[in-house]
């Protein structure tokens, strides 16, 4: 087998373009596709702990702790700790984000179109349940 027909390959490639596409949605912003995605989780439940946001997302707590930092640091978000429990911080968006959260999700939706511009509606429902399978 080629590379070019290697699915390792392959899957690096889309991720790659998929990935560079969002980055010039998101360039105005200031944000990264991995501070998008976790302003989305909050958006869907707010007041998560980061532990929470890792396992939705399937991201490491490094990495979930380093960017919520950057996002506090940009008045995304805002890390209250827990009435019930002093020990846990909560997680909540900031009037930034959610003045903004509507424009983000736009800016993705069109990213996902124009990513998948050429494919029918079947063959992104096949593609879409293909990479769920996959994680």
């Amino acid at each position: 087998m080629s590379y070019a027909d290697c699915i390792v390959f392959l899957l690096a490639k889309a991720y790659q373009k998929s990935q560079n596409h969002l980055k010039v949605k998101l360039k105005p912003y200031g944000l990264t596709a991995v501070q998008a995605l976790i302003l989305e989780a909050l958006i869907e439940e707010d007041g998560l702990t980061a532990g929470e946001i890792g396992k939705r997302l399937v991201l490491d707590n490094a990495t979930v702790s380093g960017v919520l930092d950057r996002l506090a640091d940009g008045r995304w978000i805002v890390k209250q700790t827990d009435a019930g429990d002093k020990r846990v911080l909560r997680v909540n968006l900031a009037f930034r984000a959610t003045s903004a959260i509507k424009d983000l999700i736009r800016e993705r939706d069109k990213a996902n179109d124009e990513i998948l511009e050429g494919f029918s509606m079947e063959e992104r429902i096949v593609l879409k349940r293909l990479l769920k399978d996959l994680r």
